[in-house]
């Protein structure tokens, strides 16, 4: 069987490349496809096979100009000789043109945010430039449309977590199977807490680390910032003196970071997030806002979830934080980090796999689900957290 794995572009090492690194080691002979490729920022073993980028890649330094470009240059591809073809997915990856003897199978890492959900606030609030905004709206009307008919392209999408299966059903119509992204749990450590909270992330505004630098500034509490981006500058004139930008870290290092927190914070909503199961494996709890992939990972015992992207929210959930901390059990949430494991990964792609290739559809949309806790109710769930029962192949 020739195997193609289509991811949208391969110009650094985060979440999306671990788990296309991930699908590498099942389809060890597989070919790369990519958008644009820079072979210096991506893992070793993605530049050990063979990578094929697209006529675009001459101009990379400019991608994000080149959103309009994309669609011609997904469907240049020639992806005849190959039986199985997947994409990985947050960019515009599934656009490819497969032969109608293949399997396409899409895992989804979100649809396009920037063109469906966070469209109002990318036009409104991130895009100053009025000329920007007025030749982005015919642009994403355009984009929306193509994005929208390539789904009918894929035969089974795989969503990265619950949050981004019901995107997926809201952007496409399509059903998914949601199999968690795979994280090197057993690679990471406890050690005893050096009294600061952590923060890993880009600094992009929509995942809302200024109202937690805010809260932070102002309690005194000490913060670390792992991560940059082009809102380091605004979010430098936020904070003061308790919080420090550690900047890009190596992975040693983050592991060290990570294991003398005393707990770590997600601000913002998040398709599945990564980190926070990093920090479970290193014995950490997480305090997060309850939306996205945080309901997914930060289970009973494992730390605080909140309501609202705001610093008096934030506020009440450190508080509460402070009184449950010494109830927070390190073995518990590293055992709870296991269930989104590489291993348990490699298994569940592979089950997701073998449906694509027998044509099975995804679970009846009738089958019984996990209401979900009301974050604002329920005392348990503002102080512990809430997780699905169900771990691994949900629905």
């Amino acid at each position: 069987m020739k195997v193609a794995l289509v991811h949208y572009w391969l110009l650094g090492s985060r979440g999306g490349e671990k788990v296309l690194e991930a699908i590498c080691r099942i389809f060890p002979d597989a070919d790369i496809f990519t958008l644009f490729y820079d072979p210096e920022s991506v893992p070793a073993l993605i530049r050990s096979r063979n990578v094929k980028a697209s006529f675009l890649n001459p101009f990379k330094r400019f991608y994000r100009s080149l959103l309009p470009m994309m669609p011609m240059a997904l469907e240049a591809f020639d992806l005849r000789p190959y039986d199985l073809i997947i994409s990985s997915e947050s960019g515009p990856a599934k656009g490819v043109l497969t032969s109608s003897t293949s399997k396409h199978l899409c895992y989804c890492h979100t649809p396009m945010r920037y063109l469906w959900e966070l469209y109002p606030a990318y036009r409104n609030e991130f895009h100053q430039n009025p000329l920007a905004r007025a030749l982005m709206s015919p642009i994403a009307s355009y984009l929306r449309t193509w994005d929208y008919s390539t789904a009918a392209r894929v035969d089974t999408f795989v969503a990265n977590s619950r949050n981004v299966k019901h995107r997926i059903w809201k952007t496409y119509r399509r059903k998914s199977r949601v199999v968690y992204p795979p994280v090197p749990v057993e690679s990471f450590h406890h050690s005893a807490s050096s009294d600061y909270f952590l923060m890993v992330s880009e600094m992009v505004a929509y995942k809302r680390l200024n109202y937690a630098v805010q809260t932070f500034a102002r309690n005194g509490r000490k913060l670390k910032i792992v991560g940059d981006g082009p809102e380091y500058a605004r979010l430098r004139k936020l904070a003061a003196s308790n919080i420090e930008f550690c900047g890009r870290v190596p992975d040693h290092e983050l592991k060290e970071l990570y294991a003398r927190s005393t707990a770590f914070l997600m601000p913002g909503e998040e398709d599945f997030g990564m980190t926070m199961v990093e920090s479970l494996a290193s014995g950490k709890p997480v305090i997060a806002l309850s939306r996205g992939g945080a309901m997914d990972i930060v289970g009973n015992g494992c730390g605080v979830l909140y309501p609202d992207p705001l610093e008096s929210s934030l506020e009440d959930a450190l508080r509460a934080f402070d009184r449950v901390e010494s109830l927070i059990d390190p073995v518990q949430l590293r055992i709870r980090a296991s269930a989104f494991s590489e291993s348990v990964f490699e298994r569940d792609f592979r089950a997701a796999l073998n449906r694509c290739r027998s044509g099975c559809p995804p679970a009846r949309p009738g089958a019984a689900r996990a209401e979900p806790v009301n974050p604002e109710t329920s005392t348990r769930t503002r102080l512990f957290g809430y997780h699905p029962p169900i771990l691994g192949q949900p629905e």
